[in-house]
């Protein structure tokens, strides 16, 4: 490891819609961020094929393409990109400390003040079947992706609220949803039961665990398993959902800030403030309820105003010693 750090005084960990939203406005602030953009550089976004919801592009915009143009807009304004994975960290208790950081277990930064923008990892079954046909139907966001599916038959995966939420959305638009129930009933709340078992078109299954999804280039169908009698059928559906929870990526951060009981960051009030002084949390990273583009992107525009209005203060006693 080397023995002399680098000092920064933004230090924005992340580079999906949040980080390079607060790298733009971090270095239009003359903040001088230095972006590392972990293990999958634009995030989530980058496995999305088309961006359909995000305002200002009104044909719409493929994932990588919208990750690029914003790390483009924030080089613009003198954000420096890096690649690289943090891997260690120390955050400061005091208001005005120093946070230390290490990148890829070698590379020592001292910030002034740190972004953390790292977003959540939705879960997925594991299957072969299903990672190959990421983005060619499968997909772990039905607000995201369901329009493409208008007027024809998926399914999803889950039984708790948000893939409850999901289903009854999805059935909205297609022109029928099947609910995969792993178990003998499901873990959403009485209320969102109800909306499903209420949903016409919406047909639940359960003890169902897909064995296979069946399609080489998109999605065709799945051949779904009852765990109690192993019985196989096949249904054909041209979008598969995956709804069964996100994992938060801050394993790194766990016993330096305050967090959920499911590892989410906790964030004061309506701003984007953790537990630290210096320390923000923007995008998925402290958001389980949204998840969207475009709110990762206004608070990562939060967090680097958070962050320039605590520099400023944090300096202003030293201009008035001075």
């Amino acid at each position: 490891m080397s023995d002399q750090a680098e000092k920064i005084k933004c230090l924005i960990i992340g580079s999906g819609p949040a980080g390079y939203t607060a790298a733009i406005y971090a270095a239009r602030a003359d903040l001088k961020p230095v972006m590392y953009t972990g293990m999958e550089p634009g995030g989530q976004l980058t496995t999305t094929t088309e961006v359909d919801n995000f305002p200002g592009y009104p044909e719409g915009v493929d994932g990588p393409t919208m990750m690029l143009q914003l790390q483009q807009q924030a080089e613009r304004f003198g954000t420096e990109v890096r690649i690289g994975m943090v891997t260690g960290v120390t955050l400061s208790d005091e208001k005005g400390g120093i946070h230390k950081v290490v990148v890829d277990d070698s590379k020592q930064i001292e910030a002034e003040a740190v972004i953390i923008a790292t977003g959540a990892s939705a879960k997925y079954l594991g299957l072969p079947s299903e990672q190959r046909l990421r983005g060619g139907g499968v997909s772990a966001c039905a607000v995201c992706d369901g329009f493409f599916y208008k007027g024809q038959d998926v399914a999803i995966v889950g039984g708790g609220d948000t893939a409850a939420e999901e289903a009854t959305y999805l059935a909205n638009i297609c022109s029928k949803v099947t609910m995969l129930v792993r178990k003998g009933e499901m873990r959403a709340s009485k209320a969102m039961q109800h909306r499903v078992n209420s949903t016409p078109n919406l047909e639940v299954k359960y003890f169902s665990e897909i064995e296979e999804v069946l399609g080489e280039q998109v999605v065709e169908g799945i051949r779904i398993v009852n765990n109690q009698t192993g019985e196989k059928e096949d249904i054909g559906v041209t979008g598969l959902f995956i709804a069964i929870g996100h994992k938060p990526n801050t394993d790194v951060f766990r016993g330096q800030l305050e967090m959920d009981e499911t590892g989410y960051i906790l964030t004061s009030g309506k701003t984007t403030r953790t537990s630290k002084p210096g320390v923000f949390a923007s995008g998925d990273v402290q958001d389980k309820d949204y998840r969207q583009a475009v709110t990762a992107a206004g608070t990562g525009c939060m967090a680097a105003l958070d962050a320039e209005r605590y520099l400023a203060e944090v300096k202003a006693p030293e201009e008035v010693e001075s």
